[in-house]
C-alpha cells in the first residue's frame, strides 16, 4: 500500500525506488502481488511509464489514510506509555553538529528510555525519506533563489536564519582589514563548494552569477572542515555557512558579502500524522532552545 502511495505520489517505478531504497524491479513485483491481492488492475503502461488505474488511484487515497492513522494511533500509544521508543532524524552536516549532537545529549540525559539515531544526509535524499515513512525529522535549508517543494503530508517547522560568509586565505588581499568582501572581486578565484545538485552547490553559484561571473569551482566537497581546509591552505575561497564554524582556523579569514547579507533558513520537516509524537515534540522544543528564531 505504501508503495501504491508513494507511487502515485512520485509518478515513476524509479521515482518509488530511489525515495525507499528498493530497486525498480522490488517495487514492481510489490505492486504486482497487490493487483493479485485485490484483483484489479491497478497500474497501467503509459508509454513507458507506469500510471495508476482508476482503482489504484481510488486505493492510494485509501492507503494514505490508513497509514496517517496507522501512524496517529502509534503516536497516541507514545503518548500513553510516555516518552521513549525510536527517534530517526536526518540532517546536512552542519546542522548535525551543531543543532543534532546537543539536542541528542539533552535528550538523552532527561529521556534515557528514548533511543535517538541520526543519518548525515542532505535534504535533497532525507524529505522523500521523511514522506515515506523511514525518518522522523529532517533538519533542512532553503536558499532565497531556490524555494523547496512544499508538501502535502509534510509540516515545516521554521527553525530561523543562518548567515552566510567568505572563507579567504589570511593573505588574501580581501582579507585584509574587517570589510565585507564584493563577490565579483573573487571572479579569478578557484572556488570549493558542495556536490552539484545540491541546494547550497546551486546558491554559490547563483551568487556568483549575479555577481557578472561563472565561478571556478574545482574542489566538491560536503565536509565544513575540508572547505575551511582548502581556503586556509590558499587552495580555494568558499561560502560557508555561520553554523558549525570555529571560533579560529589559523591561515583562515572570514568575511561578510559585500552589498547585502547571503543567509539561509532552516527549519525542521515532519510528518503531519507524527507531529504530535512525545519524542518529535521534544526534540522540536530542544531545536528551538538552540536557534534564534526570528
Amino acid at each position: 500500500m505504501r508503495l501504491l502511495v508513494e507511487l502515485e505520489e512520485r509518478g515513476s517505478l524509479t521515482a518509488v525506488a530511489d525515495a525507499l531504497g528498493y530497486t525498480p524491479s522490488a517495487v514492481s513485483q510489490q505492486l504486482a502481488k497487490l493487483e493479485r491481492e485485490t484483483g484489479k488492475r491497478l497500474t497501467e503502461l503509459v508509454g513507458r511509464g507506469v500510471v495508476l488505474t482508476d482503482a489504484g488511484r481510488m486505493l492510494a487515497r485509501h492507503g494514505r489514510e490508513a497509514l496517517d492513522a496507522l501512524e496517529a494511533a502509534e503516536a497516541a500509544l507514545d503518548d500513553e506509555a510516555g516518552l521513549g521508543g525510536r527517534l530517526r532524524v536526518a540532517a546536512f552536516q552542519t546542522a548535525a553538529r551543531g543543532l543534532v549532537v546537543p539536542a541528542f545529549r539533552a535528550l538523552r540525559d532527561q529521556h534515557p528510555r528514548l533511543v535517538c539515531e541520526l543519518l548525515d544526509q542532505e535534504a535533497e535524499a532525507a524529505l522523500p525519506l521523511l514522506a515515506a515513512g523511514r525518518l522522523d525529522v529532517v533538519i533542512a535549508e532553503e536558499y532565497p533563489h531556490a524555494p523547496r517543494a512544499r508538501e502535502a503530508r509534510l509540516i515545516r517547522h521554521e527553525l530561523g536564519d543562518d548567515d552566510l560568509v567568505l572563507a579567504l586565505p589570511r593573505d588574501h588581499p580581501g582579507a585584509r582589514g574587517a570589510t565585507a568582501v564584493a563577490l565579483h572581486d573573487l571572479a579569478d578565484e578557484t572556488w570549493a563548494t558542495p556536490w552539484a545538485g545540491t541546494a547550497y552547490a546551486t546558491m554559490v553559484a547563483a551568487a556568483c552569477r549575479s555577481a557578472g561571473f561563472e565561478p571556478d569551482i574545482r574542489h566538491r566537497v560536503t565536509d565544513l572542515g575540508t572547505l575551511l581546509d582548502l581556503a586556509s591552505a590558499g587552495l580555494a575561497v568558499a561560502l560557508v555557512p555561520s553554523l558549525g564554524l570555529p571560533a579560529e582556523a589559523p591561515g583562515l579569514a572570514l568575511r561578510l558579502v559585500a552589498g547585502g547579507g547571503l543567509r539561509r533558513t532552516l527549519f525542521a520537516a515532519v510528518r503531519r500524522a507524527s507531529g504530535d509524537r512525545p519524542a518529535v515534540r521534544a526534540f522540536l522544543a530542544e531545536l528551538r532552545g538552540r536557534v534564534s528564531v526570528p
